[in-house]
């Protein structure tokens, strides 16, 4: 019974990845649309870019809110408060009177995708036992490409309606994903870790039960308990813990330069210039908006069954291996089509069909890298500053997502395919780093990250009992100290 709790809570909250995806994908056909650009004026590359990065725009706010709010607000109320600005957002775009109220409309939803995507993935390793939280912090990405599939698809759908519904209506469908996490999220449990982290011990057994019980014995539910209040009481007690402490404390600081590294290279690996600008660089090869929008919604497809391989393995193979492979796979994708370009010749199918074949080679690889640029920061900071840590790592990935999606049209219109040698680059540097710089961390609670990072305080309880237990009763008043925390 625990186990299917904790799945079907991980599943919920994924809900959150198919709103993030689904609004990621629904403005590459948007943007495309002849009624779009004809109700707009023909936006030129400016205005376009401004469409596309406004939502990048309010994702950074996002994650800025999180950063003051989020340990205050709590998992659950998080997740319903971004909901909810989502909503919101959404409707503004849908009803959209001039080019300001769409722009609007899509730095609201931002704000709400950059409170999300910084909360889902650590709500859900929370929740999770080690054996299945990559699969489970993972499904924000899996569900990212349901959402991604469905927008190419029924924004291809919708290309074929000769009025304003052709865009109006995807955008109005951004709210029914909104709509169904506001409502639902009252259903789920709040995180037990953030339960004890605010010293509501009680209510955090409770929980663990509930997600726990029936496929964990009662004996290994307290030891984790142990394990979790343990850890927190060592952390607070030889650090005197504060919001600063992952910049002061060395072994936190390279943990958060690790998220953000990961989830740096992600946008730096060239997947949203693909995303957003699909169509434009379809368009390149002399290949129509309608065709380029079916090719785009085929690899969406693709991507599910690509993202469901990848969420079964992750757990098997580990985090830091795939990564390698995707950066050395996706840099190999793009410099292959940046040198095809500079013989492209329109006439000639076979090096038209190797282009093409090309993006669908980078949608393939990248999948590592996408389901592992939530999943990895979602479990390697202390819970003291695991909020904290996992809003700065979004909020550098947001960042970037801004800073290519405002440059990226100039990008393509000035250097076409040879733009795609600057991401070719920032994968080569991005395999090195995971190579030489990032520990695994598979199969290690989220308590236990200590070990990988060198800055283990206390025995865990949940590896060594005794060794904990022996722990607590050397230090002479520890155990009072730890009911005061």
């Amino acid at each position: 019974m625990g186990v299917k709790v904790t799945f079907l809570s991980a599943i919920f909250l994924a809900i959150g990845g198919f709103l993030f995806g689904y609004d990621l994908g629904i403005i590459t056909s948007t943007i495309s649309l002849p009624h779009f650009k004809e109700y707009f004026n023909d936006p030129d590359d400016n205005t376009t870019g401004g469409i596309v990065s406004s939502f990048q725009g309010g994702a950074i706010v996002g994650t800025v809110v999180n950063m003051f709010l989020g340990d205050r607000l709590g998992r659950k109320m998080t997740v319903f408060t971004g909901s909810c600005v989502s909503a919101f957002g959404c409707a503004l775009q849908a009803g959209a009177l001039n080019m300001a109220m769409l722009i609007a409309g899509r730095a609201i939803a931002g704000i709400s995708v950059g409170m999300l995507t910084a909360t889902i993935p650590m709500y859900a390793s929370e929740l999770s036992v080690a054996k299945y939280r990559g699969i489970l912090s993972g499904l924000l990405q899996w569900m990212l490409s349901w959402g991604f599939l469905v927008a190419q698809w029924l924004g291809y759908g919708c290309s074929f309606v000769d009025s304003s519904f052709s865009w109006r209506f995807p955008l109005a469908f951004q709210c029914v994903p909104s709509v169904i996490l506001m409502a639902g999220i009252w259903f789920l449990a709040e995180s037990p870790r953030w339960l004890m982290e605010k010293d509501r011990h009680e209510d955090a057994l409770a929980v663990l039960h509930k997600l726990r019980q029936g496929s964990t014995p009662e004996e290994e539910i307290q030891l984790e308990f142990q394990e979790i209040r343990d850890v927190i009481a060592a952390d607070r007690i030889a650090l005197n813990v504060s919001w600063h402490s992952i910049i002061t404390k060395p072994s936190w600081r390279r943990r958060l330069l690790l998220g953000c590294g990961v989830q740096a290279f992600g946008p730096l690996s060239g997947i949203n210039v693909i995303n957003y600008y699909g169509p434009r660089i379809y368009s390149l090869l002399g290949i129509g908006t309608q065709e380029s929008l079916m090719i785009i919604g085929i690899s969406g497809a693709l991507s599910i069954v690509y993202c469901t391989i990848g969420l079964y393995l992750l757990d098997k193979v580990g985090r830091v291996k795939p990564l390698i492979a995707s950066a050395c796979f996706l840099g190999g994708a793009l410099v292959v089509n940046a040198a095809l370009s500079q013989h492209l010749d329109p006439s000639n199918e076979n090096m038209l069909r190797a282009m093409v074949a090309m993006n669908f080679v980078f949608f393939l690889w990248y999948t590592p890298l996408g389901i592992i640029s939530w999943v990895y920061p979602a479990e390697i900071f202390p819970l003291e500053v695991r909020n904290l840590g996992n809003a700065i790592t979004t909020f550098t990935n947001w960042t970037l997502n801004l800073i290519i999606a405002q440059a990226s049209p100039t990008g393509l219109t000035n250097l076409g395919f040879r733009y795609f040698y600057v991401f070719f680059a920032f994968n080569v540097v991005a395999a090195v780093c995971y190579f030489l710089f990032y520990p695994e961390t598979k199969g290690h609670t989220l308590e236990q990250m200590d070990v990988a990072f060198g800055d283990q305080i206390v025995p865990h309880a949940m590896k060594d009992p005794e060794a904990a237990r022996a722990a607590m009763e050397k230090e002479a008043g520890f155990d009072e100290r730890v009911e005061r925390v």
